[in-house]
């Protein structure tokens, strides 16, 4: 009698078991996850960005000798503002002062020959007008001999001329006006071989110009008021007004950025060329696009995708990412304004899922 007793609970149990389980995979199988969406709408993606600059000066010249000698005299030296044509320094070469008098002698007699020539053709010619005075040949080599003298007196002056301007080269003028960065040389120097270093250097820095790498993603969106706001670090408690002047057109294809220039005005000379500096630069697309929370978009390794439920079907549509605004993110694809889209995205979700749709508030 107990036996049957137990053997009756226990198929009772079972019976119960089996219940339970069916009932349980029922509830699975219906059982829909409810996932909050927004609406995708156009935007005005904008992005403030700090990228790090070459401050340069606007003008830079290394100063060297053009003829051989000994430095005679120096006049400027490290820091010193020199204005355009301002004497540098001085070289000692007397074998040109010496060549400029040897040509001026030979233009002299030069130019008496060219002189006598010219006088004996002009009496020749006089008296060539009276028939059978003079032969038309001894004419004709009058002529030719004046020619040549004239010819030879003004190769004289060129030569003088070439020669004075090689001696204008002993003074080592500044080409523009700056200041004097490094100087290398001192009053007894040997300048003028080719591989020697500068005798100067010279800086304008009344304008500095600042080149600042944009990456490629940036590089045709709108630079608002066409600058950016700068600051070094010897100055890290001022900025200063940079000004978009330039760009280089073509993307390197090692940073995969394009080479801006900007101008910033130096008057008091508070900026060294050199320094270390950033520049804040403010990013406007030109056209509105679609931007998105930045946890809808998800990145894999093969590719960038977003979510988006039609008919509470889960659908992934790739996108290409644009601005990176921290929480948000811009992107481009085969979307719509009015999209509902999954405000949380994973790779979970797989296309084709059912699932109840909850708008975001």
């Amino acid at each position: 009698m107990r036996v049957l007793i137990s053997f009756t609970v226990l198929l009772a149990l079972a019976s119960c078991n089996q219940n339970q389980s069916t009932t349980s995979s029922k509830k699975v199988e219906t059982k829909i996850d409810s996932v909050k969406v927004f609406i995708l709408a156009l935007d005005s993606a904008q992005k403030i960005i700090s990228l790090p600059g070459d401050l340069l000066p606007y003008e830079n010249v290394q100063v060297r000798a053009k003829v051989q000698g000994y430095i005679k005299a120096v006049k400027v030296d490290i820091g010193s503002k020199v204005r355009k044509g301002q004497v540098l320094a001085l070289i000692d070469a007397p074998e040109i002062n010496s060549r400029v008098q040897e040509l001026n002698a030979k233009e002299k007699a030069a130019q008496s020959r060219y002189q006598s020539s010219k006088d004996y053709y002009d009496r020749i010619g006089t008296a060539s007008k009276s028939d059978g005075v003079i032969a038309a040949v001894e004419l004709e080599r009058t002529k030719n001999k004046m020619v040549a003298d004239d010819a030879e007196y003004k190769a004289a002056q060129f030569a003088v001329a070439s020669c004075r301007q090689i001696g204008n080269y002993l003074a080592i003028v500044a080409p523009y006006s700056g200041i004097i960065t490094k100087r290398n040389i001192n009053v007894g120097s040997f300048v003028g071989n080719a591989n020697e270093k500068p005798l100067f250097e010279i800086e304008d820095n009344k304008l500095l110009r600042l080149r600042v790498a944009v990456p490629e993603v940036f590089t045709n969106a709108i630079l608002i008021d066409n600058s950016g706001d700068l600051i070094t670090r010897s100055l890290p408690e001022k900025k200063f007004k940079a000004k978009l002047v330039r760009k280089s057109g073509t993307i390197d294809q090692n940073t995969r950025s394009e080479l801006w220039e900007f101008e910033i005005p130096n008057p008091t000379g508070e900026l060294k060329a050199g320094s270390y500096a950033d520049v804040k630069l403010h990013f406007l697309r030109t056209q509105q696009s679609f931007v998105v929370p930045s946890a809808a978009m998800v990145t894999t390794l093969e590719k960038k995708f977003v979510i988006r439920l039609s008919n509470n079907n889960a659908q992934w549509v790739d996108v290409r990412a644009g601005f990176n605004m921290g929480d948000q993110q811009e992107v481009f694809g085969e979307l719509e304004a009015g999209d509902s889209l999954l405000l949380k995205a994973n790779e979970e979700l797989k296309p084709g899922t059912k699932v109840a749709i909850k708008l975001d508030d």
